[in-house]
């Protein structure tokens, strides 16, 4: 039986084959679920914010999504000529609370995606947008990202062979 490990908002976390990543309440965050193609490594982060946490946060950096991408790539165990290796899908992004003047849902999607590119990071997968919350579920050892939006049943994101 798989272990399933609970990312919860501003966490990252990481897990191998014997491991499900899964990520609940999603709303106008962005979940980042990366895979190391060649070495079957994943992890997951709920970022909550865009930029890199102020200098002044001593707690819970990860929120933010400059903070969490670094501490997913180190959880991968990879350095910069690997990161060719590493496939991103990005969930999330929902105006729950339908605001007109939201920003934040926006803010997230232009923050993750520049670092990404910059990064030269693939995105192979997204479902942002929208009014619904998401759920992700991550089976590393088969390479699959399911989600769902609302109340919906799951529906498969991506499959990596």
């Amino acid at each position: 039986m798989k272990e399933i490990i609970n990312i919860s908002t501003g966490e990252v976390g990481k897990g191998n084959i014997d491991n499900i990543l899964i990520s609940n309440g999603i709303g106008s965050c962005i979940v980042i679920a990366a895979f190391n193609i060649e070495k079957r490594i994943g992890a997951m982060a709920h970022v909550m914010l865009p930029g890199k946490a102020p200098i002044t946060e001593n707690q819970n950096k990860t929120k933010y999504a400059e903070d969490a991408i670094e501490k997913l790539l180190q959880f991968m165990a990879i350095n910069r000529d690997e990161f060719s290796n590493i496939e991103v899908c990005l969930i999330g992004a929902g105006n729950v609370l339908k605001k007109p003047d939201d920003t934040i849902c926006k803010n997230n999607t232009i923050s993750i995606i520049a670092l990404l590119k910059k990064l030269k990071i693939k995105v192979s997968a997204t479902s942002l947008g929208g009014y619904l919350r998401r759920t992700v579920r991550f089976n590393i050892e088969t390479g699959e990202i399911f989600y769902t939006e609302g109340d919906s049943k799951l529906t498969l994101l991506k499959r990596w062979n």
